[in-house]
């Protein structure tokens, strides 16, 4: 895919994330079967998330930090993902729960006029939450203050790695449990994004592609 420069990129997501947005026909691409399976299930007790998108340009491409989860007793130990967390009482709303978790995570202080907009939320059924992706901009390249509890390493991942048809695959994957699991799956930074961090990129770039 030919990029435009990354100020005209900019321009056209904000655009497209006031329009209606391709939810599932872009998730799909990159569901588990257990993703697919839950979108028949009601929901029961789901807690409520809001994870960051931070787009910065850099060499005149965009790029986005994804962050590695230290290991721990709980089903996305290990894996890779989006900074994000839980709401909380003094959160206005799902963008200032992504602002604030985003600070607090890797140390990067967002501002809220920095926010280009929203993408469909998701429901994650491993951990019973409904995720909300929220996408910012900033013109700098941002320093790193990692929270050691919450993050085990940071990635600057490029456009033009996501967009590579190479790095998209159908791989194996060993989850708590112990289970094997076969999903489809981004290789970036030589680190394998799946489930719902995987749904979620797969709608950025079809609001790109479009």
């Amino acid at each position: 895919m030919q990029f435009q420069l990354p100020d005209k990129i900019i321009q056209t997501l904000q655009k497209r994330l006031t329009s209606p947005l391709p939810g599932w026909e872009a998730h799909s691409l990159m569901a588990t079967e257990v993703h697919k399976k839950a979108r028949s299930l009601p929901l029961v007790n789901a807690r409520v998330a809001g994870v960051m998108i931070l787009l910065f340009p850099q060499k005149d491409m965009l790029y986005f930090p994804l962050i590695l989860r230290p290991d721990y007793q709980g089903v996305h130990s290990g894996q890779m993902a989006l900074p994000g967390g839980k709401v909380e009482l003094q959160d206005a709303d799902i963008i200032q729960t992504a602002i604030r978790e985003t600070e607090e995570e890797i140390g990067v202080s967002i501002k809220r006029s920095q926010v280009l907009g929203k993408l469909t939320e998701l429901y994650i059924p491993p951990s019973n939450i409904i995720v909300t992706p929220v996408v910012a901009f900033m013109e700098a390249t941002p320093v790193y203050k990692p929270d050691p509890a919450e993050v085990a390493g940071i990635v600057n991942v490029s456009f033009e790695e996501v967009f590579d048809v190479q790095n998209q695959m159908t791989t194996r994957v060993t989850i708590v449990s112990g289970q094997v699991l076969e999903v489809p799956a981004f290789q970036l930074q030589q680190k394998t994004v799946w489930g719902a961090t995987a749904m979620m990129l797969s709608e950025l770039m079809q609001l790109i592609q479009h």
